[in-house]
């Protein structure tokens, strides 16, 4: 039995459910595909049970865009269960074709070691690692993966998948429809994906895989893999695509991904992000993204005219304390403030030092990453879009210097600021 939220026309509030699980995610908006819902909300009810997201690590920070399944974890954890946070360092030597029109770059044991290095801090602030039990732990899969024998592996998990199956997945056939190459390696990347809930149900007694909604098929394939081998019920539960009101996908920009990590991302600019949300968007972020109780977001979430700005500050505030700390919230709101409202130049802004002899203006966009090009920096200024201390500069090879223990602030529009400094 399954069951899918998206097809249904009264709200996900509407849906009753016995567990603070699924009554949690439903009544936040994080469900979207159920495998067997009374089986899973009758056994959430009655025991805790241990449920688990995968990500691997091909870059070394997350984005945004993974934030939505890593909240899954928080709210099982919340409803008082053990989530499992698997960094697929074996997986990510194959890469998951879906939703990839291009076969992934092969990683180093190197690049991939230091990529879980630097995602690990992510969870650490958002999930409990205590001694409870309800811990969150963190497993690699490639202390299993890289153990198997690959022919026995095949001889004991093979038979249970067909090629005809495996041809009907969306990761599949979405390649092959657009004549995209898909490498016989990463065709096993749904084969090693089931092999993992495999184990995770025998070594942890895990019962619930959640994801995004692109991996359903993954899911549905380690569902039945224990189902046949094992003969044990496990469950499977997707999170909706997270799209913008403006219909973009959820987790990047116009300048690229918004990552979670602080030396990828300055901390101004990933509460900026949060801050400049469509107002039809609020609602649907606090309650993904936040703890803040449905009442309070109700109230923000009505709120209209300028006022919504508040509700918006609430939201880059909440998100960035959970994914940066408090402390970065803080900071960032009041380079906001300084900046914005105060006219200064705020303290949490990205700074570029330009030597004694100064530095041309398009090249100081450029470094900043403001602009993409150089072109692009003298498109922006024949625009009249760029600002020095707050007066219009127009020529590219103005060269711009500071003073010795001075500041200037340079402004691209009015969402981009940096410090430029000696």
């Amino acid at each position: 039995m399954l069951f899918h939220a998206d097809k249904r026309n009264s709200t996900m509030s509407e849906t009753a459910f016995d567990s603070d699980l699924l009554r949690l995610l439903s009544e936040r908006g994080h469900l979207h595909q159920i495998t067997d819902p009374g089986a899973l909300d009758a056994l959430a009810s009655k025991q805790v049970i241990t449920g688990y997201v995968g990500f691997d690590p091909t870059a070394p920070s997350l984005h945004i865009g993974n934030l939505a399944s890593i909240m899954l974890l928080r709210r099982l954890q919340q409803a008082g269960h053990r989530p499992i946070v698997i960094m697929g360092g074996g997986t990510a030597k194959v890469g998951d074709p879906s939703g990839k029109d291009e076969t992934r770059q092969m990683l180093t044991e190197e690049r991939l070691a230091s990529n879980i290095a630097g995602i690990k801090g992510s969870f650490e602030r958002i999930l409990n690692f205590d001694d409870s039990q309800s811990a969150a732990l963190l497993i690699n899969n490639d202390d299993w993966l890289s153990e198997l024998g690959y022919i026995d592996m095949l001889r004991d998990v093979g038979p249970h998948f067909t090629i005809n199956r495996m041809l009907s997945f969306d990761s599949v056939k979405l390649r092959l429809d657009r004549e995209q190459p898909l490498s016989f390696l990463e065709f096993n990347y749904m084969i090693m994906q089931a092999y993992d809930f495999l184990v995770l149900a025998r070594d942890y007694d895990c019962r619930v895989q959640l994801g995004g909604s692109d991996q359903w098929g993954n899911i549905v394939n380690g569902i039945e893999l224990n189902r046949r081998i094992d003969a044990r019920e496990v469950y499977g539960v997707t999170a909706p695509l997270i799209t913008r009101a403006d219909g973009a996908k959820m987790g990047k920009s116009v300048d690229g991904a918004i990552w979670l990590n602080e030396d990828a991302l300055p901390a101004y600019d990933f509460w900026q992000y949060w801050r400049n949300t469509d107002d039809r968007d609020v609602g649907k972020f606090l309650k993904l993204f936040t703890d803040l109780p449905l009442g309070e977001i109700a109230r923000l979430e009505s709120l209209e005219g300028a006022e919504i700005n508040d509700a918006k500050v609430v939201l880059a505030n909440e998100v960035t304390a959970l994914v940066r700390g408090p402390g970065a919230a803080s900071a960032a709101e009041a380079t906001a403030r300084d900046t914005f409202a105060g006219g200064g130049a705020g303290d949490d802004l990205p700074t570029i030092a330009v030597g004694a002899q100064g530095m041309r203006v398009g090249a100081v966009l450029t470094q900043l990453g403001f602009t993409a090009s150089n072109g692009e920096a003298k498109r922006k200024l024949a625009e009249g879009a760029v600002k020095l201390d707050g007066e219009t500069i127009t020529d590219p090879v103005q060269v711009v210097a500071a003073d010795e223990g001075a500041a200037l602030k340079l402004s691209l529009g009015k969402k981009k600021h940096a410090i430029i400094t000696r």
